[in-house]
């Protein structure tokens, strides 16, 4: 298989860094919306007293809701520090199948520039 140009490279890499902080705007945003629920609990928002065990249920939901994004987007950027890591490290391996060893397609690469394999299945 013929190895990335040196501008293909390049360009993944910038798609990571891309993706990479879009990724750690998400996280931050989740990390707000958190400490924001917070203070209004904190300032004693007298609306939530006595508080509806749906109400409690539903806060419940959201903090579980965020803390599984948070680990999702979290594995997201690991993936995309591996994939830079690899980018630096052996280039000419960036962009093919862990397993086959193919070229995997630039489309899917484009989409998701940290992918390992070809394909899912």
């Amino acid at each position: 298989p013929m190895p990335m140009t040196h501008e293909q490279l390049q360009h993944f890499e910038q798609r990571l860094h891309d993706e990479r902080a879009r990724l750690v705007r998400t996280l931050h945003e989740v990390a707000d919306t958190e400490a924001s629920a917070d203070s209004q609990e904190l300032a004693g928002d007298l609306s939530k007293f006595p508080t509806h065990p749906a109400d409690l249920g539903t806060d419940t939901i959201n903090e579980e809701v965020d803390a599984s994004i948070a680990t999702r987007v979290s594995a997201e950027i690991a993936e995309i520090d591996a994939a830079l890591d690899r980018l630096s490290t052996s280039p000419e391996t960036f962009g093919l199948d862990e397993e086959t060893g193919r070229p995997i397609p630039l489309e899917r690469l484009e989409l998701i520039p940290y992918a390992r394999i070809a394909v899912h299945a």
